[in-house]
Protein backbone atom coordinates (compact mmCIF):
# COMPACT_ATOMS: atom_id res chain seq x y z
CA UNK A 1 0.00 0.00 0.00
CA UNK A 2 2.90 2.35 0.57
CA UNK A 3 3.77 2.13 -3.13
CA UNK A 4 0.31 3.19 -4.14
CA UNK A 5 0.33 6.25 -1.91
CA UNK A 6 3.78 7.34 -3.16
CA UNK A 7 2.65 6.99 -6.75
CA UNK A 8 -0.25 9.31 -6.09
CA UNK A 9 2.02 12.00 -4.57
CA UNK A 10 4.50 12.04 -7.48
CA UNK A 11 3.78 14.92 -9.85
CA UNK A 12 3.34 14.03 -13.51
CA UNK A 13 5.66 16.82 -14.76
CA UNK A 14 9.43 16.74 -14.11
CA UNK A 15 10.52 19.09 -11.36
CA UNK A 16 13.63 21.30 -11.34
CA UNK A 17 16.29 20.25 -8.88
CA UNK A 18 18.21 22.56 -6.69
CA UNK A 19 21.92 21.73 -6.43
CA UNK A 20 24.01 23.03 -3.55
CA UNK A 21 27.76 23.24 -4.14
CA UNK A 22 30.30 22.63 -1.43
CA UNK A 23 31.71 25.81 0.03
CA UNK A 24 35.19 24.28 0.40
CA UNK A 25 35.78 23.63 -3.29
CA UNK A 26 36.90 26.60 -5.37
CA UNK A 27 34.40 28.29 -7.60
CA UNK A 28 34.97 27.00 -11.13
CA UNK A 29 33.27 29.88 -12.79
CA UNK A 30 35.44 32.71 -11.42
CA UNK A 31 37.05 34.95 -14.07
CA UNK A 32 40.56 34.58 -12.58
CA UNK A 33 40.51 30.79 -12.87
CA UNK A 34 39.04 30.88 -16.36
CA UNK A 35 41.82 33.26 -17.44
CA UNK A 36 44.54 31.06 -15.91
CA UNK A 37 43.18 27.95 -17.59
CA UNK A 38 42.95 29.72 -20.94
CA UNK A 39 46.54 31.00 -20.66
CA UNK A 40 47.93 27.55 -19.85
CA UNK A 41 45.95 25.96 -22.69
CA UNK A 42 47.15 28.55 -25.20
CA UNK A 43 50.77 28.04 -24.10
CA UNK A 44 50.40 24.30 -24.51
CA UNK A 45 48.86 24.67 -27.94
CA UNK A 46 51.71 26.97 -29.10
CA UNK A 47 54.28 24.42 -27.91
CA UNK A 48 52.31 21.66 -29.58
CA UNK A 49 52.14 23.71 -32.77
CA UNK A 50 55.90 24.25 -32.72
CA UNK A 51 56.51 20.53 -32.21
CA UNK A 52 54.09 19.69 -35.00
CA UNK A 53 55.84 22.14 -37.35
CA UNK A 54 59.23 20.63 -36.52
CA UNK A 55 57.88 17.12 -37.10
CA UNK A 56 56.35 18.05 -40.46
CA UNK A 57 59.58 19.75 -41.56
CA UNK A 58 61.55 16.62 -40.62
CA UNK A 59 59.10 14.39 -42.47
CA UNK A 60 59.24 16.59 -45.57
CA UNK A 61 63.05 16.59 -45.48
CA UNK A 62 63.10 12.78 -45.16
CA UNK A 63 60.63 12.39 -48.03
CA UNK A 64 62.66 14.75 -50.22
CA UNK A 65 65.89 12.91 -49.39
CA UNK A 66 64.28 9.55 -50.15
CA UNK A 67 62.90 10.86 -53.44
CA UNK A 68 66.27 12.25 -54.57
CA UNK A 69 67.97 9.04 -53.50
CA UNK A 70 65.51 6.93 -55.52
CA UNK A 71 65.89 9.13 -58.62
CA UNK A 72 69.69 8.91 -58.36
CA UNK A 73 69.42 5.14 -57.96
CA UNK A 74 67.23 4.98 -61.07
CA UNK A 75 69.75 7.08 -63.01
CA UNK A 76 72.63 4.83 -61.95
CA UNK A 77 70.79 1.50 -62.37
CA UNK A 78 71.65 -0.44 -65.51
CA UNK A 79 69.33 -2.77 -67.35
CA UNK A 80 71.26 -5.69 -68.82
CA UNK A 81 69.86 -7.58 -71.81
CA UNK A 82 71.84 -10.76 -72.39
CA UNK A 83 71.49 -13.06 -75.36
CA UNK A 84 72.65 -16.47 -74.21
CA UNK A 85 73.20 -19.34 -76.60
CA UNK A 86 71.46 -22.42 -75.26
CA UNK A 87 72.14 -25.00 -77.97
CA UNK A 88 73.66 -24.68 -81.41
CA UNK A 89 70.97 -22.42 -82.82
CA UNK A 90 68.72 -21.79 -79.84
CA UNK A 91 68.92 -18.60 -77.79
CA UNK A 92 67.48 -17.29 -74.55
CA UNK A 93 67.26 -13.57 -73.72
CA UNK A 94 67.73 -12.63 -70.05
CA UNK A 95 66.78 -9.16 -68.81
CA UNK A 96 67.97 -8.00 -65.38
CA UNK A 97 67.83 -4.69 -63.52
CA UNK A 98 64.22 -3.79 -64.29
CA UNK A 99 63.12 -3.79 -60.64
CA UNK A 100 65.37 -0.79 -59.91
CA UNK A 101 63.24 1.26 -62.32
CA UNK A 102 59.98 0.37 -60.58
CA UNK A 103 58.80 -2.32 -63.00
CA UNK A 104 57.07 -5.44 -61.68
CA UNK A 105 59.00 -8.42 -63.06
CA UNK A 106 56.03 -10.79 -63.20
CA UNK A 107 53.95 -8.32 -65.20
CA UNK A 108 56.89 -7.61 -67.52
CA UNK A 109 57.46 -11.33 -68.09
CA UNK A 110 53.80 -11.84 -68.92
CA UNK A 111 53.82 -8.91 -71.33
CA UNK A 112 57.00 -10.18 -73.04
CA UNK A 113 55.37 -13.60 -73.44
CA UNK A 114 52.32 -12.05 -75.09
CA UNK A 115 54.25 -9.59 -77.25
CA UNK A 116 56.82 -12.05 -78.60
CA UNK A 117 54.56 -15.15 -78.56
CA UNK A 118 57.16 -17.08 -76.58
CA UNK A 119 57.61 -18.45 -73.11
CA UNK A 120 58.93 -16.05 -70.51
CA UNK A 121 59.43 -16.32 -66.77
CA UNK A 122 61.04 -14.71 -63.75
CA UNK A 123 64.04 -16.67 -62.46
CA UNK A 124 66.45 -16.16 -59.59
CA UNK A 125 70.07 -15.52 -60.40
CA UNK A 126 73.10 -16.94 -58.64
CA UNK A 127 73.78 -13.53 -57.06
CA UNK A 128 70.36 -13.52 -55.38
CA UNK A 129 68.61 -11.14 -57.76
CA UNK A 130 65.84 -11.86 -60.23
CA UNK A 131 65.73 -11.63 -64.01
CA UNK A 132 63.20 -12.13 -66.77
CA UNK A 133 64.08 -14.96 -69.14
CA UNK A 134 62.48 -14.92 -72.60
CA UNK A 135 62.82 -17.79 -75.05
CA UNK A 136 64.35 -16.82 -78.36
CA UNK A 137 66.58 -14.04 -79.60
CA UNK A 138 64.46 -10.97 -78.87
CA UNK A 139 67.18 -8.67 -77.57
CA UNK A 140 66.54 -5.85 -80.07
CA UNK A 141 62.78 -5.85 -79.50
CA UNK A 142 63.26 -6.00 -75.73
CA UNK A 143 65.69 -3.07 -75.95
CA UNK A 144 63.05 -1.02 -77.77
CA UNK A 145 60.33 -2.02 -75.28
CA UNK A 146 62.46 -1.16 -72.24
CA UNK A 147 63.28 2.28 -73.64
CA UNK A 148 59.79 3.16 -74.90
CA UNK A 149 57.33 1.45 -72.56
CA UNK A 150 59.54 0.87 -69.51
CA UNK A 151 60.73 4.48 -69.40
CA UNK A 152 64.40 3.58 -68.94
CA UNK A 153 66.92 5.98 -70.55
CA UNK A 154 68.85 4.50 -73.49
CA UNK A 155 72.15 5.17 -71.75
CA UNK A 156 71.12 2.81 -68.92
CA UNK A 157 70.31 -0.15 -71.19
CA UNK A 158 73.14 -2.44 -72.17
CA UNK A 159 72.97 -5.39 -74.58
CA UNK A 160 75.39 -8.27 -74.05
CA UNK A 161 75.83 -11.31 -76.27
CA UNK A 162 77.13 -14.40 -74.51
CA UNK A 163 78.32 -17.01 -76.98
CA UNK A 164 79.81 -20.33 -76.16
CA UNK A 165 83.41 -20.44 -77.25
CA UNK A 166 84.24 -22.91 -79.98
CA UNK A 167 87.04 -25.32 -79.28
CA UNK A 168 90.20 -24.34 -81.21
CA UNK A 169 92.15 -27.05 -83.02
Amino acid sequence: MADITNAENVPSEPQARRIVYCGVAPNHGSPAQTEAITASLSALSVDAQKRAQKDTLKKEARALAAETKSTEAKKAAKVLIKRVERNKRKYVTAVSGLEAHGLDLKKVAKEFGKKFATGSSVTKTASGGEEVVVQGDNSDEIFDWVVEVGGVPEANVECIEDKKKKGGG
